[in-house]
């Protein structure tokens, strides 16, 4: 959930409980502050060691666990498919020394094209692509307020490395506290460090999990085209993560809903908690785009204020994304 309008958008991070340090914030709510290890009790515990598979596990969580990325361990653990794992298989885990990726600074190398839709801006298209709004703006001679129109093909700089990370404290024209921006920053790293899965495999997560937990399939692909592009990298300086974009307070949320706890960094744990989300809206909302609305704006700020103005954009192109997807 992108919007930083919810009565709970400033509360941000999706680490493990035991892997979290909770701060008062000045808004009254609880700021969780990404800590240098998400390592838990549960998994591997040292490197170069082999992990017997359980029930729940995915590649991606034990990544998680113990600090390496994804490929690192299907090599060495010689997986055809890493989204393809079996209880009681054995796994080798790889030291973290010879897995990390080695932090370098991001050179402008490439750029990719992107056709302007409703409720684009240039800072949600900027956490999308992994690149800046500076950047955007420059190579696209924007104006000083970053001004797009709806069908307005834009050229979005890329970059030669995977170690971009947000470098603003502004999103969506909304401003956010240091404290927010470092903890969107330390989970952007942690998610192109572990690596994640392609668009394509996020696209096929959501419609698999959206059928099992009753939700139309084609307005979960839509919200998450809206809010990722099915990137999976996606951070926003407002800390909404993943590629459901679901803010830390959300997750909790949706832990609740689904009755176990849920890492917004995995990504099969950001589709169920995006998907539980949108269940709920659109079980309690007298209408679908107001459910929609929801989602982007939160549902006690559509219910007291009524939607904003880019709230009415973002409901009319994720309505319009849904039709594609039917």
């Amino acid at each position: 959930m992108t919007s930083p309008t919810s009565a709970t958008a400033t509360a941000r991070a999706a680490l493990p409980t035991r892997a979290r340090t909770r701060l008062a914030s000045g808004a009254g709510v609880s700021i969780a502050l990404a800590v240098a290890s998400v390592a838990t009790s549960a998994g591997p515990a040292h490197a170069d060691e082999p992990y017997v598979v359980r029930q729940g596990d995915t590649v991606s969580q034990i990544a998680l666990r113990s600090g390496v990325s994804v490929g690192a361990i299907a090599r060495a653990s010689s997986l055809a498919d890493a989204s393809r794992i079996r209880v009681g298989q054995l796994l080798t885990i790889p030291t973290p020394s010879s897995a990390a990726i080695t932090p370098v600074t991001p050179v402008a190398t490439a750029t990719t094209t992107h056709t302007v839709v409703g409720g684009d801006t240039v800072g949600h298209l900027a956490a999308r692509y992994s690149t800046t709004v500076a950047a955007i703006v420059a190579a696209n001679r924007l104006d000083a307020r970053a001004f797009i129109r709806i069908g307005q093909v834009l050229t979005i700089p890329t970059t030669g490395t995977t170690t971009a990370t947000l470098v603003s404290n502004t999103f969506a024209g909304r401003t956010y506290s240091n404290l927010v921006v470092a903890a969107a920053n330390a989970n952007k790293a942690m998610l192109l460090r572990i690596g994640v899965p392609t668009t394509s495999q996020m696209r096929a997560t959501i419609v698999t999990t959206a059928t099992s937990m009753g939700v139309d399939p084609a307005l979960a692909l839509a919200i998450a085209y809206q809010e990722s592009g099915f990137n999976h990298t996606a951070v926003s300086a407002a800390n909404a993560i993943g590629t459901m974009q679901v803010i830390p307070s959300s997750g909790e949320w949706a832990s609740q809903m689904v009755g176990r706890p849920l890492n917004l960094l995995d990504p099969n744990d950001n589709v169920v908690a995006g998907v539980a989300i949108l269940r709920s809206l659109v079980r309690w909302s007298p209408d679908l785009p107001t459910a929609i609305a929801g989602y982007y704006q939160g549902a006690a700020s559509v219910r007291h204020d009524g939607m904003y103005p880019d709230t009415r954009r973002y409901v009319a192109s994720v309505q319009t994304l849904m039709s594609r997807f039917r």
